[in-house]
């Protein structure tokens, strides 16, 4: 069993020429330095970078009505505001999906899971962009958010059976695809949008999700589902007081940051009106950044899941009480490196709290994620509307910071 409490079956613990590279083949082999530094040059980061393309055409996909949002609203007949729902179904559908994928389906291949998880984000794009009502479109995006959560829940435990013993750097990369679809997918979408229409740019996600199915298929070897995966799995998962105290932190912080994200544009007027692309590009960069670092203090996650939200909420708060662009553009490039540091930390966080159930652990990160988006887009929304964005910066400061006392609090009761 991995470290991640994937069961390495005999496929993988022989290479395709006979070689043992775990407990099996010739044991001579094994001590052969030659042998070992073949496996490692072939180290099989096509599977990773597979996995890495299906998240960022999921995660693509999912954000992909706020690009084109009015066009779509007007299209299908219903208000900006109506239209903005295709959003929050996703996220809705993924948080109540996460935790029963893996119950569902206790011993189905997860290779074969993630194919089918795919297909239905091609259906689901594909549908949206014939789709004559909203009822339909709506329900497009629903399945969609059944794929993003359940893509989510195996791809991680899918990459390190494919490069064991390279957890934080297939972390990384996942969270590296989430960065590309945010940072270049959504702007280019919005660009398309309106060039091209609406409905063209969701028939190329479904291109973009039909080519992450097909790299999947042909190159993540078989997953064998964990031993005991089902329902007595995420019990569990569920009673084990510090990953759901972990749980709780997470969807605290990931709030925080949701309450304020998407009013960052309302956030930079106040400062400039000048400079909005290019602090939105200095935030995707700090994402990158954070991305990284997260993955490098992979032996140091206690510090890395209290850093990581103090940084968030620490950025929102100069943000959201400065009147100068050399501090509101440090602002908001810390807080594209802080955020983006709390989904590798955090993913990496909770398989090592619960590693012979990190299916289910994973399930229920993803589960707090999905939950966050939407109440935490509602709450910042209604304090938007209440009290301004300065508001709302501040509450997404103490949520964060809440999250990041509470990760401390763990951090030192480390069992």
């Amino acid at each position: 069993m991995t470290s991640e409490g994937y069961v390495t079956s005999p496929e993988s613990a022989t290479a395709p020429g006979g070689t043992g590279t775990g407990t099996g083949g010739d044991p001579s082999a094994q001590d052969d330095p030659s042998a070992k530094d073949g496996a490692s040059a072939a180290a099989p980061w096509a599977p990773v970078a597979a996995l890495t393309l299906g998240i960022a055409a999921l995660v693509a996909s999912e954000f992909l009505p706020a690009s084109v949002l009015p066009a779509m609203a007007s299209d299908v007949g219903v208000s900006e505001g109506t239209a903005g729902l295709a959003v929050a179904a996703t996220a809705i559908a993924g948080a109540v999906t996460a935790p029963t994928i893996a119950v569902l389906l206790p011993r189905t291949d997860r290779r074969a899971v993630l194919v089918g998880l795919l297909a239905a984000a091609v259906v689901s794009n594909a549908a949206v962009a014939v789709t004559p009502n909203f009822p339909l479109l709506l329900a497009a995006r629903l399945l969609l958010g059944v794929a993003i959560a359940g893509f989510w829940s195996f791809a991680f435990g899918a990459g390190t059976h494919a490069a064991p013993g390279r957890d934080h750097v297939v972390s990384t990369s996942l969270a590296l695809g989430v960065s590309a679809a945010t940072i270049v997918g959504v702007p280019l979408s919005s660009v398309l949008g309106d060039a091209v229409g609406w409905r063209p740019v969701f028939w190329a996600a479904a291109g973009l999700s039909a080519l992450a199915l097909l790299a999947v298929a042909t190159t993540v070897p078989p997953v064998p589902a964990q031993p005991g995966s089902g329902l007595g799995m995420l019990r569990r998962a569920l009673a084990n007081r510090r990953l759901m105290a972990g749980v709780g932190c997470i969807a605290l912080v990931a709030c925080g940051n949701f309450a304020a994200y998407p009013y960052i544009r309302l956030a930079i007027e106040r400062v400039t009106s000048g400079s909005t692309v290019w602090l939105l590009l200095g935030w995707g960069v700090g994402g990158l950044a954070g991305n990284l670092a997260a993955g490098a203090l992979s032996r140091r996650l206690g510090v890395a899941v209290v850093a990581a939200p103090t940084l968030l909420g620490a950025s929102l708060l100069v943000l959201a009480t400065t009147s100068g662009l050399p501090a509101a553009t440090a602002a908001i490039v810390v807080w594209g490196f802080g955020f983006n540091m709390v989904p590798v930390a955090t993913q990496l966080w909770v398989t090592r709290a619960e590693p012979e159930r990190a299916e289910s652990a994973l399930s229920l990160q993803v589960t707090a994620f999905q939950v966050a988006i939407t109440a935490g887009s509602a709450i910042g929304g209604a304090v938007v509307d209440s009290g301004g964005v300065r508001a709302a910066l501040l509450v997404g400061t103490g949520a964060a910071l809440a999250g990041s006392v509470g990760f401390g609090v763990l951090s030192g009761r480390r069992a």
